[in-house]
């Protein structure tokens, strides 16, 4: 019987796949960050000798990209070296781990999509560590690359958003950097399908829909029933204060994996957010 493990279970991500393999009967056991520290490797072997798995889902991670530019030593103990111990828990009890990695692995240059096979290049201490612990993975493992992540729990650009309308009239957001949103309650059941799957190699999971944070905000204010005209582009040169992380021009991601194996895409973009925004509104308006 499949018995899952999921780390960074707090996270919006994290809270969606506990939550689609419990809705499929799968023994699940989610540990937050309180629960299990991945820098400590004793701990984290305890922790996962304790679950014993048969398969991880290795989400936790520091995802702060800006925190992550000024304090990189922090980003490569949690992200670099913390997923090689999740990695070596797991051959301890004979698990496979499926990794969630990032876009930020590309350093944005290429004119096209990005697919699966092509080179990295970071050019940030976020994707550099994400990149070492996609170093960290065997050939028993997955990598599955997400972007642009939003969902109901924690913060996101869609709740952000949102605020800023609020208090707002004009909201200004750049236009010079593109990718595919991608919906957590949608990546997590596409991950947890891989795993089952017991799939290998690098994959790439979005939702559809290449915009720019400036197209992205304009569907947001649409789908809330707002006025997409009171966003303005601006480039992320001009952006004050500047952000202390380079962010890669393209990330855009191809999910060519998942088409070559015959998986179906996930949904444009724009279903799963009219979705959150519908919930997020409601309950907005219950209190």
């Amino acid at each position: 019987m499949t018995r899952l493990l999921v780390t960074g279970a707090g996270g919006q991500l994290g809270t969606e796949l506990v939550a689609v393999a419990q809705s499929r009967g799968l023994e699940c056991v989610g540990v937050t960050h309180a629960d299990l520290d991945i820098v400590d490797a004793d701990a984290t072997v305890a922790v996962v000798e304790s679950v014993r798995p048969t398969l991880i889902i290795h989400g936790a991670a520091w995802t702060a990209v800006d925190n992550c530019e000024t304090d990189p030593a922090k980003a490569l103990a949690v992200n670099g070296h913390g997923s090689a111990h999740v990695v070596e828990a797991a051959r301890r009890v004979g698990a496979r781990v499926i990794y969630v990695s990032t876009d930020y692995v590309f350093d944005g240059t290429k004119p096209s999509p990005y697919i699966e096979s092509d080179p990295t290049n970071p050019v940030s201490s976020y994707g550099r560590s994400k990149l070492t612990g996609e170093h960290a993975m065997s050939g028993d493992d997955a990598i599955v690359r997400i972007s642009w992540v939003c969902g109901y729990t924690g913060g996101n650009m869609v709740k952000t958003i949102l605020r800023i309308a609020e208090n707002q009239d004009l909201l200004s957001f750049v236009d010079d950097q593109h990718g595919h949103p991608t919906f957590a309650d949608d990546a997590a059941a596409r991950i947890v399908d891989l795993a089952l799957a017991d799939v290998t190699g690098i994959w790439h999971v979005t939702n559809q829909g290449a915009v720019s944070w400036f197209q992205f905000a304009r569907e947001v204010l649409i789908a809330a029933g707002l006025d997409p005209e009171r966003v303005r582009p601006i480039m992320t040169a001009d952006l004050q204060p500047p952000r202390p992380a380079p962010r890669p021009a393209n990330s855009v991601l191809e999910n060519r994996a998942m088409t070559n194996a015959g998986w179906a895409l996930l949904d444009d973009f724009r279903v799963p957010l009219k979705r959150l925004v519908n919930r997020l509104l409601s309950e907005s308006n219950k209190t």
